[in-house]
């Protein structure tokens, strides 16, 4: 009876109790919050009554030029009078130390009006550069759908999606300081 009762202490220490502990130290359980509007992911924010249209206009139009300053006539649409801005952003994100790295592409609109400006970064796409492999673009949503769900596609997720989240807050940031001035 004792090596019953003992095997089962043995069992409940083992299974409720330390196993437990080891299971955790594996799983990440960091959540990255990326914004989502209609299952895609979308950064927008809208600031109101912080200056008149044209001054808006103006420092929006600045800002776009100097964290996208590749943008090709074709590639952005500036229109003063409907007070829109439309182009692509791109920005990198390294993901291994062994120099794997992915260009994360996506639309950027920015529509000023009379009482503030709407900005929104939207249509995300993915390539990844490794080594030996050639990829095209595709649309991060399915990778982040899985990896919300706990099915990462590579080892390189987290960073990969910590990367595209520091990134587009901290151009939202950086439009928000040219803007609220």
């Amino acid at each position: 009876m004792k090596k019953i009762l003992l095997l089962v202490i043995l069992y409940f220490t083992i299974n409720c109790l330390a196993l437990p502990s080891v299971v955790w130290a594996q799983t990440d359980t960091t959540k990255i919050d990326i914004p989502m509007k209609n299952g895609k992911v979308n950064y927008e924010s809208t600031s109101k009554n912080i200056a008149v249209k044209s001054e808006l206009f103006q420092r929006a139009s600045k800002w776009f030029g100097m964290v996208f300053p590749n943008q090709s006539e074709g590639n952005a649409v500036i229109d003063q009078q409907a007070g829109t801005i439309n182009g692509i952003g791109l920005f990198k994100v390294v993901t291994s130390d062994s120099g794997n790295y992915y260009w994360l592409k996506f639309n950027v609109t920015i529509t000023v009006t009379d009482t503030g400006y709407i900005y929104r970064a939207y249509n995300y796409y993915e390539k990844p550069v490794e080594k030996g492999i050639t990829n095209e673009y595709s649309k991060i949503e399915y990778r982040w759908w899985d990896y919300r769900r706990g099915h990462p596609w590579s080892a390189e997720d987290k960073k990969l999606f910590t990367g595209l989240n520091n990134n587009s807050r901290t151009l939202l940031a950086s439009l928000k300081t040219i803007m609220d001035k």
